[in-house]
């Protein structure tokens, strides 16, 4: 069974506008948080891992392909690791939490797509603990 989470939230619209929220997410152990922007679909942010650090992603604007593999042997993972792949759009309001000791990759779905990452760990720490690999190791990634 996967240590993944997903969150739900949910869009609320009327003629004021929209809101987004993903109000079950506990904020309590975020320390803090970046943005990706990916304006072209063809690049690829695969593999980097974490030892220690927990992330939460979220869809801002577009849509990702992201999928995590839980990593064997951090000097020398498995090749055969299988990863799971999720989905997120913004016009899904809803969280990937993704616990310490996975890879995570990333790729846009649409030009322009901006994700929202959350990290437990702040940047001092989160470089010290930084592994990375290969972006065609675990998976195909689609063109």
């Amino acid at each position: 069974m996967s240590e993944i989470k997903i969150i739900e939230g949910g869009i609320f619209t009327d003629y004021r506008g929209q809101i987004s929220h993903v109000n079950d997410l506990d904020m309590s152990e975020i320390a803090r948080f970046y943005m990706i922007h990916h304006s072209d679909t063809s690049v690829i942010r695969a593999w980097h891992g974490h030892q220690a650090e927990k992330k939460w992603f979220y869809a801002v604007k577009g849509a990702f392909t992201t999928a995590f593999v839980k990593i064997d042997d951090w000097e020398h993972p498995s090749p055969d690791l299988k990863p799971e792949v999720f989905h997120l759009t913004a016009n899904e309001s809803r969280m990937l939490c993704i616990p310490e000791g996975y890879a995570n990759g990333i790729k846009a779905e649409e030009p322009d797509s901006i994700l929202m990452v959350f990290s437990n760990k702040i940047l001092s720490e989160a470089v010290k603990d930084s592994w990375r690999y290969d972006p065609h190791l675990w998976m195909k990634w689609e063109p």
